[in-house]
């Protein structure tokens, strides 16, 4: 049996399969574009956090009481900006935000809260 040739029948149907596949490569660039902005939330949301645990412990753990000096320095290394640090006896809790990605769409920033005190 010999192969088929394309034919007078069969031309118009070359390349038929190409724009489903373009398509199909569309959406799946489109889903991955999607998953990855969601991965880097998810990274900024677990940087916040810890951000927010380690200001919380170095404020509380400072000799003579909580010191939101030490709060801030600590919040800074970590890539977060602290928006309030409030001593409660030897408990501190502090807020810290953290910019999110930037890629598409509105900015979002990420926050977190974290308490620490004496155990």
């Amino acid at each position: 049996m010999r192969g088929r040739r394309a034919g007078p029948a069969h031309r118009g149907e070359r390349g038929s399969a190409v724009p489903p596949a373009v398509a199909a490569l569309g959406v799946l660039l489109v889903i991955g574009m999607a998953l990855a902005q969601v991965g880097a939330l998810v990274a900024a949301h677990r940087r916040s956090q810890a951000a927010a645990d380690l200001a919380a412990l170095a404020a509380a753990s400072a000799a003579g009481g909580p010191d939101c000096r030490r709060a801030t320095q600590i919040a800074s290394a970590n890539g977060a900006t602290l928006e309030s640090c409030e001593p409660h006896g030897r408990e501190v809790l502090v807020d810290v935000v953290v910019a999110g990605p930037d890629w598409w769409g509105p900015e979002v920033s990420l926050h977190a809260s974290a308490r620490a005190g004496p155990a």
